[in-house]
Order: structure tokens, then C-alpha cells, then sequence
């Protein structure tokens, strides 16, 4: 699928997805985001030191109907689950208006390596992920 135009990558994911929907991992993103790759090497950049409770999450946002670009990405830290995390900012549960109105789906991907951190450094590793990642010029949302 590499240098394919967008198009055909979003209609290929699309048969992926109604294909074979229960084997697709969870870190494959449901849609195509040229800037993925790009993520998954800032991210790289980042090492858990010791175990703990706190799971690092990206969350994709569509900034479609805006300037600023067609996504944007929300860099959190939590106790729980991303995807459960994710489940409740789309309920309103302690909710970034970003993720609450533009949240699309949790690129559990770039930051599978950094799960179970301890707090401390999930604090850290959350705010150096958001500004290495604006520093590459990407719309983010959160990292504080």
C-alpha cells in the first residue's frame, strides 16, 4: 500500500476492515494518515524506565472542516485502558472538548512501548511526546 494515493489506501482499508474485522490487530489505525510513520519514529524516541499503572495514548482528530489541516493528534496519559480511556472522553466522562468533538479512533500503535509506565514518567513522557511531535509540525491537542 506504500505510495499508493490516499483514495485507494481508505477504500483498501475499507474492504480490510469489512473482510476480516475480528483479525485485524488493534494497533492498525482504521484510516490512512500520511503522517503516521512520522509518529511511530517520535514515539520511538521515548523509553519507559521501570513498570507502573500509567498507559500512554494517541487519539486521531478530525480537523477536516478546518485550515489547520484534515487531522490532528491528542497526546494523553491514564490509568486505564486507551481504548476505555477513549470511550470515556467520547462519553463526556472528564472529557477534552478536543477528543469529545474530533476524536476519530486511539492510534495504539506508536505507543505500544509505553504502557504500564510509572506516573511520574507517564507525566513526562506525555508532555515530551506533545511538543516533539508539534515540533515536527503536527496539530496536537493536549500533552499537559
Amino acid at each position: 500500500m506504500r505510495n499508493e494515493p490516499p483514495t485507494n489506501i481508505e477504500r483498501m482499508l475499507g474492504i480490510l476492515w469489512r473482510a476480516a474485522s475480528e483479525s485485524v490487530p488493534d494497533w492498525l489505525p482504521m484510516r490512512y494518515v500520511d503522517w503516521l510513520p512520522l509518529v511511530y519514529e517520535v514515539a520511538g524516541r521515548f523509553v519507559r524506565s521501570g513498570r507502573g499503572k500509567s498507559n500512554l495514548y494517541l487519539v486521531l482528530l478530525d480537523y477536516e472542516d478546518s485550515a489547520r489541516g484534515p487531522f490532528g493528534v491528542y497526546v494523553g496519559a491514564t490509568q486505564y485502558t486507551p481504548a476505555a480511556r477513549f470511550d470515556q472522553h467520547k462519553s463526556g466522562i472528564r472529557a477534552a472538548g478536543s477528543v469529545l468533538k474530533r476524536g476519530l479512533e486511539v492510534l495504539t500503535g506508536p505507543v505500544l512501548h509505553l504502557q504500564r509506565v510509572p506516573r511520574a514518567q507517564a507525566a513526562e513522557i506525555e508532555e515530551g511526546l506533545a511538543e516533539a511531535l508539534r515540533a515536527e509540525g503536527l496539530l496536537v491537542q493536549g500533552g499537559h
